[in-house]
């Protein structure tokens, strides 16, 4: 479910008409709804009631400060993979205490900033990496609290550019010999042995693959107690999809996915953290943009649009499909034209769809793309030296830019030409 939704015949952002931004605004832009933001998170905090449990919204999905501000009010955590992203959990007020790191690159220099600055846990991916932590720990006179990530080689059936939980991938320690790096962990003066972590990959639309990830994880958290280790909390990852296609049929509900984790490890008694990003943003925000031109080819028509793949990059990268309606409301009935829907950058790839059946439109009408709240701006480019778009949040009938859109001066001065040129 969302917030976006025709009345009167044109799309609202919640209380506010989408055309009214665009008029104030400019296109393109993405718009964010809070109340719909708002409803994600809690549908994974309620059904996980009854157990200790944090959810910690992956940020690499949307890292708008305003978008990490109302998620550290609502309560949640925030699962960081960098020292920019930490960094910005901080200003957006997340404690230390909320914050999970976790990245198969992790510098010296972030583990320092992260220990420094307060860390719920760091998700160790490797060997050399828990060398190295438990050196800047130690110099530091500290603990550091850790989870190691297990592989559990399971296929998550999704996209092989985000699936993270096969043995080729190159994420994690293999769930087979990890009973030998968590001896070597709980040894370390500057580690804190706290748990085990898990994440199979992204977009993923069926349960089984949560189920043998967690299953394994259960069996492992057994045979680590045995061991001697104090496993008290399992990070279990994110990953639930998202309907882009809103004619196919919907993925598992939140509700359905705490069920697989009630059933597999409900009963060892740990703390629970889960990482959805997704599922949370993606369907909170959409991508508004108006009609460059309508181009007849030969053979096929063409929607020019002035969003491009710098602004939204996933059907490009991913060959992922995004439902594109115009903002305003055709007419029941209305005659529809198959239209390869193209962004103005000099590349073919620049393709949002290709024979998508659209009603009539035509220079300066509208178009939304929904279901871009997720890796939509955190992935735009200045590519073709085209700035950054703005990033809108609603709010009932109020909405704020919460980031502007660069002036040309303002770019092209973030270069700076040396002295002998």
């Amino acid at each position: 479910m969302d917030h976006f939704l025709y009345k009167d015949g044109v799309l609202h952002a919640e209380d506010v008409a989408v055309s009214d931004i665009a008029a104030q605004v400019g296109t393109p832009f993405y718009v964010y709804s809070t109340a719909t933001l708002t409803r994600h998170f809690k549908l994974f905090d309620d059904a996980l009631s009854g157990m200790d449990h944090l959810v910690c919204f992956a940020m690499k999905s949307n890292s708008n400060l305003a978008v990490l501000k109302l998620m550290c009010e609502l309560g949640s955590g925030v699962d960081v993979v960098s020292i920019g992203e930490y960094l910005k959990a901080k200003a957006a007020g997340f404690p230390g205490e909320r914050i999970v790191f976790s990245g198969v690159g992790k510098t010296r220099e972030e583990m320092r900033i992260a220990l420094e600055g307060g860390i719920r846990q760091f998700n160790v991916e490797s060997e050399p990496e828990l060398a190295a932590l438990n050196e800047v720990a130690t110099s530091l006179g500290m603990k550091a609290p850790i989870a190691l990530r297990v592989n559990p080689d399971v296929d998550a059936k999704t996209h092989a550019k985000i699936a993270t939980g096969k043995s080729e991938n190159k994420f994690g320690i293999p769930i087979a010999t990890c009973r030998d790096v968590y001896k070597r962990a709980g040894e370390m003066p500057g580690i804190d042995v706290i748990g085990i972590d898990v994440h199979i990959g992204s977009q993923l639309t069926q349960l089984e693959p949560f189920e043998l990830a967690f299953t394994k994880v259960a069996e492992l958290t057994e045979a680590l107690r045995a061991d001697g280790h104090d496993i008290r909390r399992l990070d279990l990852g994110g990953g639930l999809g998202i309907p882009y296609e809103r004619s196919n049929s919907a993925p598992p509900l939140p509700v359905e996915y705490t069920d697989v984790i009630r059933r597999t490890v409900g009963h060892l008694g740990c703390e629970i953290e889960i990482e959805p990003g997704r599922l949370i943003s993606g369907n909170a925000g959409i991508l508004v943009s108006s009609v460059i031109y309508l181009k007849h080819g030969e053979g096929r028509d063409f929607l020019i649009v002035d969003a491009a793949m710098n602004d939204l990059v996933r059907p490009s990268m991913y060959d992922a499909y995004h439902d594109i309606i115009p903002v305003t409301e055709p007419e029941a009935g209305e005659d529809q034209t198959p239209m390869d829907i193209v962004g103005p950058v000099c590349e073919t790839g620049d393709t949002f769809a290709k024979a998508r059946n659209m009603p009539g439109l035509g220079e300066g009408d509208l178009v939304a793309f929904r279901s871009a709240g997720a890796y939509g701006a955190v992935m735009a480019s200045e590519y073709n030296s085209r700035p950054l778009i703005p990033e809108v949040l609603v709010k009932g009938d109020q909405f704020a830019v919460i980031r502007k859109r660069p002036s040309f001066d303002e770019m092209i001065n973030r270069d700076t030409i040396p002295a002998w040129l």
